[in-house]
């Protein structure tokens, strides 16, 4: 029997000794590396979180950042604690609820009552709701000077929006997923994936004392930060816009309010903004989602005659001294009637350019039906672009319907009337009207930067999307939506002007369909009241599109109140921030004088009788005789009105410092062959001025945009007295 025991044992040591021998060998147990095991039990493994680019925009202010917040904790498992004379538990509830209380605005028993009931259930830890949480610097430090045995926090990034409302509905909003920052909407949601970073990590070896190994073998990762967003915006422009909508809402208490500010010569959106809106920062109940600018059609009323006109004005069939009866129109025996917007009783036999001027709705009809036709009209509305999205980068957008039908949808889509559009969509057909017939592509994105090299890797360039009118007409077109402004007869006389700055607009008081009735909503305020203005008129710089929807007016009030209160306060400021050169020296109104009698006349006499009515005209050439004046003896003009005499030696201008209008107005009038680079205001020409123009009939110009302040201050006299003299000529 020992025999066998002896066999046995030794049988069972033999197993084990190979065992061991195997591993040893081997270094593997049941298929698992021992040593691989041994380095993961004492390695400790850490994810360095990247950070979510920023968004800036156009002159580097941060508008959307990651923001560093602390989630307090409290400690209730007394095994955390080693060292009785430092505790790294909670040991005294009473005392812990009342230094924390004040800090997070909770009430003492609502602590107490967080801790002891952890305590009872035998928590490892607790916590105590929103109000512990996302925590700034300065509660943290206040929580960490009590000294409160058991109190700790955990670092969490949050996305904050230093300027609260601005420009909400474009930047958007991020929400927490699983620990991760993800945008949900606006530039937030479209730009996700480049503002996302993939994170880091860290790794090192300790001892069972969780301490680091003298070599810890230790591996760092460093995260690849999310890029950087930057937008076209300016916080200028944007601020001035967001004081004004918010002053109109206080004020008025309109059910919406859009506003877009754009430069019409690049497709740069400057401003954008809406009402309702919300604060990112501090969400409460929102009412509106929808970024309105792009995302919310309707029918936009007078300010879509812009485009009725300017087809007119492209197709040859515009004749401003037309005569018409204003008042109702029928473009067909079976068709309804349409009034003008005075209750259809109109002015009476008025011409076509007074018509728009007093957006008459008789006007656009017959320009639309009678003069241009089915086919050309829709034509030129789809080369506007207004039966399609803008494609600008920005999500949601819904674009507006063009309805094509019988001749009624035909008539009352050319005053804006059953077709539907965005205001972004106006703003862009619109940017063909002052950029000399080239329709810009609007956007918002202007550049996306490398989070930590600060490398650009895209940037968006100005692009030109179609050219649906000639420069000739956009030109033309612009020169009649100033009359609107200036004339006494226009819809937006008194209301737009600016002070020191000439405005090319056109008005609209749109009505609202009635989902009860099947009609339009009745009553004075039941209207959306807008306005799109371009200034300075001559060769805009700026655009401006107001909405105003159904706002609560005075007795004594116009819809356009709400509405130039909002384009004045923009435009104007918007202006003078940009260093834009004033191009009228007050806002007095003009005084219209008679074209003076000149043929036959000497030149000198003419300029003489001209300049002491306050006009300044061009003279070109130095005979002494006129020649002829593109102006017509008796016709009303005024100071701001260009006029050329032309004389019996005609000679090259210096057109230094003239404005695009004015240049292709002198090659109408004279025939000449010009061509030209750049926009904004001739500072090159080939042919000198003084040479006779009977020996050069060709001109090539170079344009360049206004360059603001003086680069030189030893030069800043000198620029500010050829300002003065081209201020002389342009109001000439």
């Amino acid at each position: 029997m020992p025999t066998i025991w002896i066999i046995l044992f030794a049988l069972l040591f033999t197993i084990i000794l190979g065992r061991f021998l195997y591993i040893q060998v081997s270094g593997e147990a049941s298929g698992v590396d021992i040593q691989q095991l041994a380095d993961e039990k004492r390695t400790n493994h850490y994810t360095i979180p990247a950070e979510r680019g920023t968004i800036y925009d156009r002159t580097g202010m941060p508008l959307a950042q990651e923001h560093t917040v602390y989630r307090l904790y409290a400690v209730l498992d007394e095994g955390q604690t080693s060292n009785p004379e430092s505790p790294l538990h909670v040991t005294d509830v009473d005392k812990t609820a009342a230094g924390l209380a004040p800090i997070l605005g909770m009430e003492e028993a609502e602590i107490a009552e967080s801790l002891n009931a952890g305590i009872e259930n035998g928590q490892f830890q607790v916590e105590f709701g929103a109000q512990a949480r996302e925590l700034n610097q300065e509660q943290k430090e206040a929580v960490e000077e009590l000294e409160l045995p058991g109190i700790h926090f955990l670092e969490e990034p949050i996305r904050f929006y230093p300027n609260g409302m601005f420009a909400s509905r474009t930047i958007g909003l991020t929400d927490k997923q699983e620990s991760n920052i993800v945008g949900i909407n606006g530039i937030e949601g479209l730009m996700n994936d480049d503002l996302t970073g993939v994170d880091g990590s860290l790794s090192y070896q300790r001892d069972q004392f969780n301490m680091k190994l003298l070599n810890p073998k230790e591996v760092i990762n460093e995260p690849d930060n999310g890029d950087s967003v930057v937008l076209t915006l300016d916080q200028k422009i944007q601020t001035l816009l967001e004081d004004a909508l918010s002053e109109v809402t206080e004020q008025y208490n309109p059910a919406n309010v859009s506003a877009v500010v754009m430069n019409p010569k690049t497709g740069e959106v400057l401003g954008l903004g809406n009402r309702p809106s919300y604060n990112p920062n501090d969400m409460n109940e929102v009412s509106n989602w929808y970024n309105d600018v792009i995302s919310t059609p309707f029918e936009p009323g007078s300010t879509m005659k812009i485009f009725t006109l300017a087809a007119a004005i492209d197709a040859g069939v515009w004749n401003p001294d037309e005569e018409y009866k204003s008042g109702t129109y029928k473009a067909t025996d079976n068709t309804d009637s349409i009034g003008d917007h005075n209750g259809g009783r109109g002015w009476g036999t008025i011409s076509f350019l007074e018509g728009i001027q007093r957006s008459s709705n008789v006007a656009a009809a017959k320009l639309s039906y009678e003069k241009l036709g089915k086919e050309r009209f829709y034509d030129y509305f789809q080369s506007f672009d207004l039966d399609k999205e803008t494609e600008i980068d920005l999500p949601s957008e819904v674009a507006g319907s063009l309805v094509e039908g019988g001749p009624i949808e035909q008539v009352t889509t050319s005053f804006g009337q059953g077709s539907t559009a965005t205001p972004i969509q106006i703003m862009k057909a619109a940017t063909a009207i002052a950029n000399g017939g080239q329709m810009m592509k609007p956007y918002v994105i202007s550049k996306v930067v490398d989070g930590d090299t600060s490398e650009v890797l895209a940037e968006q360039q100005p692009e030109v999307v179609k050219e649906p009118i000639s420069a000739e007409a956009a030109s033309e077109t612009l020169s009649i939506l100033e009359t609107v402004i200036s004339s006494e007869n226009g819809t937006g006389h008194n209301i737009y002007n600016l002070d020191g700055y000439t405005v090319a607009g056109k008005t609209g008081t749109a009505q609202i369909p009635d989902s009860e009735s099947g009609g339009y909503k009745t009553g004075k305020e039941n209207h959306v009241f807008s306005f799109i203005g371009m200034a300075p008129a001559e060769d805009p710089e700026l655009m401006i599109y107001v909405s105003v929807k159904e706002p609560e007016l005075e007795d004594t009030e116009t819809g356009s109140a709400p509405v130039s209160f909002i384009f004045k306060n923009v435009m104007e400021n918007g202006l003078r921030y940009l260093n834009i050169r004033p191009d009228k020296e007050s806002d007095q109104p003009i005084e219209a004088i008679d074209m003076p009698a000149w043929e036959g006349k000497q030149t000198n006499a003419v300029v003489e009788e001209l300049e002491q009515a306050g006009v300044a005209p061009v003279v070109i050439g130095d005979g002494e005789q006129v020649d002829k004046v593109n102006i017509a003896e008796g016709d009303k003009i005024s100071s701001r009105q260009t006029v050329f005499i032309v004389t019996d030696q005609p000679q090259m201008p210096d057109m230094q410092g003239w404005s695009f209008r004015d240049v292709l107005m002198l090659r109408d009038f004279l025939d000449l062959d010009v061509e030209w680079i750049g926009s904004g205001y001739v500072v090159k020409q080939s042919i000198e001025p003084g040479t006779p123009l009977n020996e050069q009939g060709y001109v090539m110009l170079e344009l360049e945009e206004p360059s603001g302040e003086p680069s030189d201050p030893e030069e800043e006299e000198e620029t500010e007295e050829t300002e003065e003299t081209e201020d002389a000529e342009e109001e000439g």
